[in-house]
């Protein structure tokens, strides 16, 4: 009897083990879609010890049948998802086709159904009234058949990636995963030759395939925390943000610093887990600085907004607060912070022409001439992008607000596209950020020479651009895409410091805008960030299909 509780247990330990390792991955990474895979899959592993060990606890044999089928039901479906996993992992992605998939994962549910109906008792039949021992038929042999197709199909999987041209990181990550695949594959094997082939021979040792699936569970968690296989998507996204020119501040509800990017850091001396103090960044006790900041604590679900004199930087800074809404819930706020001190110059400096303009008649003409151009100075910073020259995505946005409008009215089709240069950070980490702004501008370049009179350019945010093509419809889009993304390539930019030219490749996701049959919306800016959206999402997907691509949509 004690024996028999002690192998109970075996198996109970191991799942609290893998209970463990599935909290830490949850606590310790941020989540996203291939987590969410992940998670899923390491909870199926959770599983198998668990039946066992309730196998063994269960007195009724009613309930220690439902433990055996539930645990090789559990068995045929995580071999399965362990393919689709090593898939995902890998980069394998041409094995993503619907045929392989069905190939792969119908076997695995045929061989449950037969687990699960038992017919003739073919799969499991009880010894001694119970399950605790039991004798396996023939649906238990075609179940261990299909898990030993699975684990080979992982290991070809595994092959082809360690013998293409994947980065060392991936085929790090995939040595990983072969390894973890060889240890519950043999304690697989080692547990039915003992415990089922030498079974009358052999006393039962519990605990061998539980153990296997602990040890590859360990595998994952070491590629997982070592080489942060889950961290690319933050990676990047802490790049993006750290390459803008404003200063974005990130606060959860409870006005804890969530994210910071580079440029708030002159200003802003504070890391993420601080609690942000609106009120200590206000210099003096003026009406206007009062009325923000009871608007940004009386009313958090609004926009609010100042510009103020910060004597410590000696700068003129605009802040402007919105809120973060999930579900029509406010779970943070986004601050951002803009150096408004050149404009504020500019404009300072033609309130002084303006008095001379009044204490020299004389010189009016002159004077005026001088205005005029400043202001054309002023239309244009408000417009464009400093660095590139092209318009800025506010005034995009201001145009296409009513564009994307009047389009609809009349049915005339239109595109956007948003395009990304490829691998940018590599161009900054190897040459320079001064070389990266020449490959920027040597694209907008490139780009502007290519497109026609009446396209729009806009500098989309960092290394993001985005051109809207009016009267164009999708065929007439792909065309121009097609030799923009040609032109790009086969360009080589001389850059001073650089010995040899530099050539990039562009991203690019596209949306046709030509379906005309929903009703008009009544919000243009709510219409036009959908727009927004649904380009961004193309992209992203050229970018997931390996980059130097087009990916278009319809909308």
């Amino acid at each position: 009897m004690h024996l028999l509780a002690l192998e109970s247990w075996i198996d109970l330990i191991l799942c609290f083990i893998l209970f463990l390792l599935f909290v830490y991955i949850f606590a310790s990474v941020t989540i996203t879609n291939l987590h969410k895979v992940y998670l899923a899959f390491h909870f199926s592993m959770m599983i198998w010890p668990y039946c066992q060990f309730a196998i063994r606890s269960a007195q009724d044999p009613i309930y220690q049948l439902f433990y055996v089928k539930l645990a090789f039901v559990d068995a045929s479906l995580l071999t399965a998802g362990w393919i689709f996993f090593t898939i995902l992992i890998s980069g394998q992605s041409q094995f993503l086709k619907r045929k392989i998939l069905m190939l792969l994962f119908i076997p695995a549910i045929i061989s449950s159904l037969g687990v699960v109906l038992n017919p003739n008792g073919w799969f499991v039949l009880p010894v001694n009234g119970g399950y605790v021992e039991r004798i396996y038929g023939p649906i238990f042999w075609i179940n261990i058949s299909i898990l030993v197709i699975h684990a080979i199909v992982s290991l070809y999987i595994i092959y082809v990636a360690l013998v293409s041209d994947q980065a060392p990181r991936i085929k790090h990550q995939v040595m990983y995963m072969l390894k973890g695949i060889l240890a519950v594959t043999v304690f697989l094997m080692l547990d039915i030759f003992l415990n089922v082939v030498l079974d009358d021979y052999l006393p039962v040792i519990p605990g061998f395939t539980s153990l296997g699936i602990v040890i590859s569970a360990i595998f994952f968690v070491i590629t997982i925390h070592q080489d942060k296989v889950f961290d690319i998507v933050t990676i990047a996204h802490q790049d993006i943000i750290d390459t803008l020119e404003y200063g974005i501040l990130v606060l959860d509800d409870h006005e804890k610093v969530v994210e910071i990017n580079q440029a708030l850091h002159p200003l802003l001396l504070m890391e993420a887990g601080d609690l942000f103090d609106m009120s200590g960044i206000l210099p003096g006790s003026t009406v206007e600085n009062a009325n923000f900041l009871l608007r940004y604590r009386e009313c958090p679900d609004e926009v609010a907004e100042i510009e103020l004199w910060q004597p410590d930087v000696q700068l003129y800074i605009h802040i402007h607060a919105a809120p973060i809404m999930v579900n029509a819930v406010r779970v943070g706020r986004i601050i951002t912070f803009q150096d408004m001190s050149e404009l504020r110059r500019l404009i300072e400096e033609t309130n002084h022409q303006n008095s001379i303009l009044q204490e020299r008649n004389e010189s009016l003409i002159k004077v005026q001439e001088e205005l005029f151009q400043t202001n054309r100075k002023l239309t244009k910073m408000a417009i464009t992008d400093s660095l590139t020259g092209c318009y800025n995505r506010h005034y995009l946005t201001q145009q296409l607000e009513s564009e994307v409008t009047k389009n609809r009215e009349y049915r005339a089709p239109s595109t956007l596209i948003l395009i990304d240069i490829d691998f940018f950070k590599a161009v900054n980490d190897r040459y320079g950020h001064l070389a990266g702004d020449a490959v920027i501008c040597g694209t907008v370049e490139i780009l502007q020479q290519t497109l026609r009179q009446d396209d729009i350019l806009a500098r989309y945010g960092g290394e993001e651009f985005i051109i809207y093509l009016p009267d164009t419809d999708e065929s007439q889009a792909l065309l121009l895409a097609e030799q923009l993304k040609a032109n790009i390539e086969f360009n080589k930019m001389s850059i001073e410091n650089v010995d040899q030219p530099v050539s990039v490749t562009i991203s690019m996701g596209l949306l046709s805008i030509n379906d005309f049959t929903a009703r008009q919306p009544r919000d243009a800016a709510a219409y036009l960030s959908d727009l927004f959206k649904s380009v961004d999402e193309a992209l992203y997907e050229a970018k997931d299909q390996g980059r130097n691509r087009i990916v278009s949509i319809r909308g």
